[in-house]
């Protein structure tokens, strides 16, 4: 029997099955057979998040929040004769969910293309299978820890792609968000179905096509309805979008001690103008403080990023069941997508030379990029490959520049932790050097590219929230992680769909004469030179760094030689302790909590049945 068995998992036409069938529990279990009688699909799944048809011999299943229903769906996929046949219909499928099909003893699964609906495959013995969990699997197929992969994310933390195709279970691997995975008696095989659509959509045009799209993701759920409402453009947006539909919506505004512009009284005028709404205000001193119980573990799939949030995050995710929400709307995404990184700068000199220079120094003055090195950037021809090439050969180089070009593929130069050991840092640069020989660009230009690495690379984070949500029996959505929501946004040009001189035009177009002008013409604001770390983050960890100290005196990542202990103690002890080191120690301390759970026996996971996370 499974220790641990919410998630999924989808199996080969193959006889013989029926003992993983038998390791997940008979009560709330579901199993959908393939045609021949042999089981295909296994899990738990809340009532609203499976949409399953069977026509023939094919069978297709929807799972996760998605407004079609079995009939709509079956007339989408009538007449499929292979799973390839899936390509041109899943445009018209609204995003938001996973989808499993056999047809005629072929099998296809896939997540969602933004990276937040991620598929895991391994192997149980010479046979492969494929779920929505990397520990699932990793019990169903005995796989152990992959040192080398806990050893980059104590080095470095989150990577992205393609480095996030490795879990930290040997042997389970992840599927980029573009592929889907073929599954056959003895072999599984990776098919890249999606490309991002060519950025050459006017701005208004495009608007139009993402606030159809944002509809559509926002009425695809059921229940009473709530919405984050920080005062910031993204979450303002989504809550008045969706009271045109959920006029009695419940808004939820987590005040914070240093928010910047304005957010706290943009909250407070936006919930004058929602009447109809319950509006829930918690102060700073309602919520646990960042880095409270810092041994804490909720998942046991991989180390979790947003460690700090997770204690507040539940505590928020409880108030709002308290009030009946039955699923919650979030902004997550919002700043990936409409923000725009700036790396179209680089195709638009050789496109448009007069418009880029004119772009750039709009750019230069609002980051304060310093000349030499963002002319350097610019110009460079190199590829993907070569970026990863450099991160490995300057892992342990000082830090950089606080003010980053941000022009190049990936993001900020990585960097090793101080306390990581010797080894970690070597198993770290090896697993760098790897990432040069794999990468690929995930579109042909360094914009999109950095678009949509940044979403990939943020949305482990989020999975984990939609879970800790779940277990308040609270279904958290997040509208611009959906699908066609990312499609219609990419699709904009990249020097419309963002600009240093208006804060995120392309969202403030499409939401235009439903949120306040206010919100939507507010100025570009400066860039936080703190890392997204704010003042609460420094309460919460001086409150808490005696706890945190104590943690690692008997540390599992010491144990398995990973961390220094002595090093990290100079740096918790420091007078000042530097926003990026805090960010560095939030995933340190996820990897310790994740270590110890699952060494030591911890039943920290929450059992929650399967969402569309």
């Amino acid at each position: 029997m499974l220790q641990h068995h919410s998630g999924w998992v989808v199996l080969p036409d193959v006889p013989g099955l029926n003992n993983v069938v038998e390791r997940f529990p008979a009560q709330g279990r579901i199993v959908l057979r393939h045609d021949s009688g042999n089981p295909w699909l296994v899990g738990r799944f809340r009532t609203d998040d499976l949409v399953p048809v069977a026509l023939g011999p094919v069978r297709v299943a929807l799972l996760g929040s998605c407004p079609i229903d079995a009939t709509r769906l079956a007339s989408i996929v009538h007449g499929l004769r292979s799973v390839a046949d899936l390509d041109a219909v899943l445009h018209r499928l609204p995003g938001g969910v996973h989808l499993a099909a056999s047809v005629r003893g072929e099998v296809r699964v896939q997540g969602g293309i933004s990276g937040l609906r991620r598929v895991f495959h391994t192997r149980v013995g010479s046979v492969p299978i494929a779920g929505d969990r990397a520990d699932l699997l990793a019990e169903l197929a005995g796989a152990g820890i992959d040192e080398q992969a806990l050893a980059l994310r104590v080095a470095v933390g989150p990577t992205g792609p393609p480095l996030d195709r490795r879990t930290a279970w040997s042997g389970v691997r992840a599927l980029p968000p573009d592929s889907y995975l073929r599954l056959a008696a003895e072999r599984a095989r990776e098919v890249r179905w999606w490309r991002p659509p060519e950025p050459d959509v006017a701005l208004r045009r495009g608007a139009r096509a993402t606030r159809e799209a944002l509809d559509t993701a926002i009425r695809s759920g059921t229940g009473r309805t709530g919405a984050d409402l920080s005062g910031g453009m993204d979450s303002t947006a989504l809550c008045f979008l969706t009271a045109r539909h959920e006029p009695e919506l419940v808004t939820l505004n987590r005040r914070e001690n240093d928010r910047e512009n304005g957010e706290n009284r943009f909250a407070a005028e936006c919930a004058r103008q929602l009447p109809d709404g319950t509006h829930l205000v918690l102060d700073p001193r309602e919520l646990p403080s960042a880095f409270e119980d810092p041994g804490a573990l909720t998942d046991h799939e991989e180390p979790i990023p947003l460690f700090r949030e997770l204690a507040a995050t539940g505590r928020c995710a409880e108030l709002l069941a308290e009030h009946g929400v039955q699923r919650q709307l979030a902004g997550f995404g919002g700043d990936e997508i409409f923000g725009g990184p700036p790396g179209h700068l680089h195709s638009l000199l050789r496109q448009r030379p007069v418009k880029a220079i004119r772009q750039l120094r709009g750019y230069r003055s609002l980051h304060r990029w310093p000349l030499l090195p963002t002319m350097a950037a610019l110009l460079a021809a190199h590829d993907v490959a070569h970026w990863w090439r450099e991160q490995s050969d300057r892992l342990t180089a000082p830090n950089g520049p606080r003010h980053h070009t941000a022009l190049d593929w990936g993001p900020a130069p990585l960097r090793a932790a101080p306390w990581a050991s010797a080894d970690a840092v070597a198993a770290a640069r090896a697993e760098l050097r790897t990432a040069a020989t794999e990468a690929e660009p995930l579109a042909p230009d360094r914009g999109r590219h950095q678009l949509l690495t940044a979403l990939r690379t943020a949305a482990p984070g989020y999975r984990r929230l939609v879970r800790r949500y779940a277990a308040a029996g609270v279904r958290l959505e997040l509208p611009y992680y959906d699908d066609r929501v990312v499609e219609a946004a990419i699709a904009v040009r990249p020097a419309e769909r963002a600009s240093p001189w208006r804060y995120k035009p392309l969202l403030a177009e499409a939401a235009r004469g439903t949120a306040p002008d206010a919100v939507l013409q507010r100025p570009v604001p400066a860039p936080r030179p703190d890392a997204g770390v704010g003042a609460d983050v420094h309460i919460g960890f001086r409150r808490h760094r005696g706890a945190v100290l104590a943690l690692f005196t008997d540390s599992e990542l010491a144990a398995h030689g990973l961390v220094d202990t002595g090093v990290l103690r100079k740096h918790l002890l420091a007078p000042h302790v530097e926003p990026r080191t805090l960010v560095a120690l939030e995933h340190l301390l996820g990897c310790e909590a994740w270590l110890r759970g699952v060494t030591q026996g911890s039943t920290g996971r929450t059992d929650a049945p399967a969402t569309a996370s």
